[in-house]
Formats: C-alpha cells, structure tokens, sequence
C-alpha cells in the first residue's frame, strides 16, 4: 500500500496581513479569551492596552486625569495627554511597528514598547473609534475587525487636547462576555497606585492615591490583620512596602515593572524575596531560615526598567536580568536598595524590628512542631498520588522549566463517585484535572494549621494543588469548587471555602478560587434542547418550544451525563469567582458563617437566597 503524498507547492505559502494574524492567533497578542469570570480575561487585556497609552501620556508630564466609561459591551476611554500626531492616527492604530515608543527619550521607562496594543484591540473589535485631538483641531477613524471603513479630515474644534478610543470586543471572538466592575476597579486601583497624581474616573467613580504602594497594602489588608504598621520606602526607579499578616499563613506579593502588574512575577519577585531575607539576617546577626522570615509577609515592589524585556506579549512576567543603559543588574540593584534603606528603617524603628523577629521566632517554633508531621503527610501524599485515589490530574498544568502554571489549567474539587465521574469523563484531560472529595470536609475554622496535615483530605488537596508554601507554584490557574446546587452542595462549598480563608486566603485574593455553574433545568423538544441556569431562562426555553417540552430538574452534578457535561466544563463553561471583601477582615467573615451563630447565620442565608450575578450596575 503506498503512501499518499502531501504536495508542498508555492500555492501552500500564505502572507496573512497584521489584522487577519491577530485574528487568527488572538492568545499570542491577548493571552487567553475567556469570558470575563477571570481577570486575566482577554476583554480585560484589551481595556489595559489602550489604558497603557495613557498611563505613558501620565509619566511624560502630559494629563493627569483618564476617563473611563463602560456600558453594556462598549467601553470609552478618554484621556488628556498630547494626543496623537494627527497625520498618523490611523497608522497608529492600525500598522505594525508604528507608534511613538521606539523613540527612547520619548518614552523612557514605557509599558507598551512593541507597537502592538491598540493594534490588537482594533483588529479584535466589531466596532473601534479613534479620535485625536490638538492645538485646537481633531482627526478620528472608524474601524471593524481591524479595516478602515472611514476617516475625517482635520477639523476645527474647542475640546481639550488629548486622545480617546472607543471599542467593542467582536462577540464572534469573545462569546457571552461580559466585564466585572470588580476586576477593572482593581486593574484601575493599581495603576493610581503606581502612578500617584493620576485621577481615573471609571462610570462615574473616581480612583486616586497619594500613597502608592503603602495604599495598595493598605486597600488589601485591614489593619487589625497585621503585626507592625506597613513599611513604605521609595526611591529613583523602586518603591517598596511590606509588612507581616496575623491571620495568613503563606507569603504573598504584588509585583510591577515600569506600571505594569506582572502577575507571575519574574527576576523582580525574586530579588525582592531573596534581599530581604538577607537584611533581616544581617540586621539581626542570625541566619534564620528563609521560610521563617517570608511566613505570612504581605509585600509589594514596584520598579522602572529601560526597555524591559517580559516573556509574553501580555507582559505577566518579567524576563530583564539588567536595569538598562548600561545600569545594575536587576538583582543588584534592588538588593542595594533593601539593604541600605529596610536595614535604616529597622534600626530608627525598633518597636517594628522587634515584631518582626517575634513574628519570625513564632514561625520557627510553629515549622519545628510541624515537622515531623510533614513528612509524615507528604509521605501519605506521595502514596496516595501512586495509587490516583483521589486526583485524576491533566497532561498540561506547571512548566517547571518556565516556573509557571498554563493559564488554562483548571482542577475541579468535586464530590461523590457518580459526580467525579461525569467530569472525568467529560474533561479536557490537557487542561482539566479532578480531585475527589469523601464526603463533607472538615469545619476548620478556628484550627490550626496542623490540621491541613492531620486530615488527609486536606493534605492532599494541598499537595494536589501544591501550595504548603506559598502560591508561587500553584499547579492550576482555575482552582473550581464543583458541588451540587442543594442544601448538602452548599455546605460543602462553604466548607472548602472556609478552608481556603483559613489557610489559603491569598489564593482567593489573587482570583484562581470559582464556584462551576451548572444548569437547573433541561428543557428540549425532538429538535431543540436548552439548558437553564434560573427559573427565568426555563420560563424563556419553554416559550421558545412549541406543544409541550421534556423538562429535566438536575438535582446533582451525578444525574448529568457525561455527553452533556461536555457543555457545561468546555468551550460554555460558567464561573463564579469568589472574591473577598477588603473592608471585612477574614476572622470576622469566618466568624460568621462557620462559628456559633446559628440563629444570625440562619436569618441571614433565608434572606440571600436568590443570589444576583456580579455586574457593572452598582
């Protein structure tokens, strides 16, 4: 049997135009598309792109004021900087390699140096508007899909200079999306962090901070959650905060190069926690252990960076080892800085340096009591992991060489045989892994951590997850509490969620912690079939079928089968994020829901029974 023969030919060599590679390869410009559940959704990153433009006009001298309004899908942003040369508007916008950053003394310490941002937007937008203002006249271009339907001559006008976008994110691309005022309200918080001066007005509600990193700290933590006052220290092209959390058990950072949020980190995070490991050592002449020292530390870096160099296009991870033109190492660099300006701090405040060695001491008392229990669990771990009781893992999760976890890794936390079962089958088993529950967890709240090794289930979802540390290697970027949608159901997602509080609480404050949607009602006919998350969507379904529909109530994740599933964890999936309130501390929080207050938690869940999806509607 001979073979047959692909022929390779000229006529198998294709050019693809900027707009058609964007649209064809969109998660090599924007990462992934998602739906909006997640804040590294790719509607988000197109926000951040064209924001990125006027947060460099903010860094040049040139507007301190940006607008933001979003309604529906359509988002305006407006800002008051120079605006863009009116002869190149529409280059801008739409040529690659075009734009004003490849000019160094332009923009020195800029974001977006590629020219690739509101290209992107543009070609991945139904609808995107540019409209460039200055010295009294203006010049706007209409687009879709990234092709110029038309554009203005120069006009007249008395508007104040600067540059406004106006787009909305093709629905063929990004299906049933929607934007969370929570993500961009905190994407918007941490550029006026970043950027203290800067006013953002997003639908009316106006973002500002005189403080910087120490308010950034300080909107994420409350006060009565931590050891010492935060520790803020700035200098040319670093600023620093910290301070140590009473309540939480794992390190945790917020980390920016040149006002960018790098949400993986990169050689910045690592030479922020490896300098003050070694200050602390040297200010208190004892080599503690480096564990010790970063236990429970809540910390931010912010540093600029000539011409930095990230390891993707949506800039979540730097890549610089130097600071540029010639300077310091980046290691370097930020380890003068630490050492010279943390260990000055330490010795004019002796009240902090004192709670941080208490701080410390009490975290090697804990770790010394906790060791042989450790070993015992990972042992028991690493037994079960051969015998795959418990966790069906993915093929694709952490890239140990790149010391990063995929963006679409997911793991399930389920609960049940039949249950575990439908979504094992019907998983993507690149991305999706499932853990399986024994029944109801334990009600940790108020223990200590020794219990996350004593019980097995939740030592080994801990080694599922790989996050006894801190969450620097955490296998999977959707961690998704699947359980049924009845009274049993609840109480184990609250459970589990109250184990994460406990132990975990910055997973959930960096956003990988979601509750799975799964529909109520199925309602078909021989020809259409409809799944239904709300008695609303049923009422509409049946509306839609003629004579008289199947109806299904699905009582348990169980009774879906395996073929139908598919819909629901793929493609379609629907998640909640579970997000946390600044302004209620967590002991309080779990104080409520999981200690002895039955009559008011009882009071409180008859009256929050219907449960509203998050919106941009306050």
């Amino acid at each position: 049997m001979t073979e047959a023969k692909t022929t390779y030919t000229e006529d198998n060599i294709r050019s693809l135009d900027w707009k058609e590679h964007i649209r064809m390869r969109p998660g090599m410009y924007i990462g992934k598309l998602g739906d909006g559940s997640s804040s590294d959704d790719g509607i988000y990153i197109l926000i951040k792109e064209v924001l990125d433009n006027s947060i460099d006009e903010f860094v040049m001298g040139a507007g301190k004021r940006i607008d933001i309004n979003i309604n529906d899908q359509r988002v305006v942003i407006r800002d008051y900087g120079r605006g863009i040369p009116l002869g190149k508007v529409v280059d801008v916008v739409s040529k690659m390699n075009t734009g004003g950053k490849y000019d160094s003394k332009a923009f020195k310490k800029s974001v977006g140096l590629n020219g690739v941002g509101t290209k992107a937007v543009n070609a991945l937008s139904s609808y995107f508007n540019v409209k460039s203002i200055r010295d009294g006249k203006a010049k706007e271009a209409n687009f879709s899909q990234g092709v110029l339907l038309n554009e203005s001559g120069m006009s007249e006008t008395k508007s104040r200079q600067g540059t406004e976008v106006v787009f909305e994110p093709d629905s063929s691309i990004f299906t049933n999306f929607k934007y969370r005022h929570e993500y961009i309200a905190k994407m918007l918080k941490n550029y006026v962090y970043l950027n203290t001066g800067l006013t953002i007005v997003f639908n009316g509600e106006k973002f500002f901070s005189k403080n910087g990193l120490k308010d950034l700290l300080e909107n994420i933590v409350n006060q009565d959650e931590i050891c010492y006052p935060i520790i803020h220290l700035k200098g040319e092209d670093i600023e620093i905060a910290m301070t140590h959390s009473r309540t939480q058990y794992s390190e945790e950072y917020h980390t920016f190069v040149n006002g960018q949020h790098t949400t993986q980190g990169g050689t910045h995070h690592a030479a922020y926690r490896e300098a003050l490991v070694k200050t602390v050592r040297e200010f208190f002449g004892k080599n503690f252990d480096s564990s010790d020292i970063r236990k429970s530390i809540i910390g931010a870096i912010s540093i600029k960076v000539m011409e930095p160099i990230f390891e993707s296009q949506t800039k979540t991870k730097l890549g610089s080892t130097e600071m540029g033109d010639g300077l310091a190492s980046v290691r370097s660099f930020i380890n003068d800085f630490i050492k010279k300006h943390f260990d000055n701090y330490l010795h004019k405040n002796p009240d902090v340096a004192q709670s941080i060695q208490q701080k410390i001491l009490q975290a090697e008392k804990e770790r010394k009591e906790l060791s042989g229990i450790r070993k015992l669990a990972k042992d028991r771990a690493k037994k079960a992991s051969l015998h795959n009781k418990k966790l069906r893992d993915c093929r694709v999760h952490f890239n140990q060489a790149k010391k990063e976890r995929s963006l679409e890794s997911s793991i399930f936390i389920t609960e049940g045989d039949s249950a575990s079962g439908s979504i094992t089958k019907s998983r993507d088993v690149n991305t999706q892994a499932v853990f399986s529950l024994k029944g109801k967890p334990l009600n940790s709240y108020g223990l200590s951590k020794k219990i996350v090794y004593e019980n097995e289930e939740f030592n080994l979802l801990q080694a599922a997850l790989n996050i006894e540390d801190s969450l620097e290697n955490l296998r999977y970027n959707y961690v998704i509490i699947a359980t049924d949608a009845d009274v049993d159901g609840m109480h184990i997602r609250l459970l589990l969620i109250t184990f994460f509080l406990q132990f975990f609480p910055e997973l959930i404050k960096e956003g990988h912690l979601y509750i799975l949607e799964t529909p109520l009602f199925r309602v078909r006919d021989k020809k259409q079939t409809f799944y239904c998350y709300s008695e609303q969507e049923k009422e509409d379904a049946m509306a839609k079928l003629r004579g008289k529909p199947e109806i299904t109530r699905f009582k348990g994740l169980g009774e879906i089968s395996p073929d139908e599933f598919k819909h629901f964890i793929g493609d379609n999936i629907k998640l909640d994020p579970v997000m946390l309130d600044k302004d209620v501390p967590i002991e309080s929080m779990l104080s409520f829901y999981m200690g002895k207050n039955t009559p008011d938690r009882q009071a409180f869940i008859i009256d929050n029974l219907k449960v509203e999806e998050n919106s941009l509607e306050k």
